[in-house]
């Protein structure tokens, strides 16, 4: 059974930074793509940001250039790091795995952008 376990999520003001990571039962070798996901109230799962084991990287637009995805292969985990946050950030962040078995989702963690 694949477990994905984020931490790292929390309450910053606009304009501040976090740092989310996503520890993962089993080497993320093995996995074909990790990745980020948000939902915020109302609104549909959307991409953050996702890597694959060949070394592609994919940003969702809205987090282009403020957003920095990366792996810990000696740890497991896949981190996200959030600069310049702002209040439409707001929503609770999933990290998922894709592996040849199926789809893995963590249980999420919090981020709020609020003065």
């Amino acid at each position: 059974q694949v477990q994905l376990v984020e931490s790292g999520g929390g309450l910053v003001q606009p304009g501040g930074s976090l740092r989310l990571s996503c520890a993962a039962s089993a080497s993320i070798f093995s996995y074909i793509a990790m990745g980020w996901f948000r939902q915020a109230p109302g609104k549909q799962r959307e991409l953050v940001a996702s890597t694959t084991n060949g070394g592609s990287v994919n940003y969702g637009d809205s987090v282009k250039g403020r957003f920095t995805i990366s792996t810990d292969n000696a740890k497991n985990t896949v981190n996200l790091q959030m600069n310049s946050l702002k209040p439409e950030d707001t929503a609770v962040y999933y990290c998922r795995a894709l592996g040849s078995t199926g789809i893995f989702w963590g249980q999420g963690t919090q981020v709020t952008v609020s003065s």
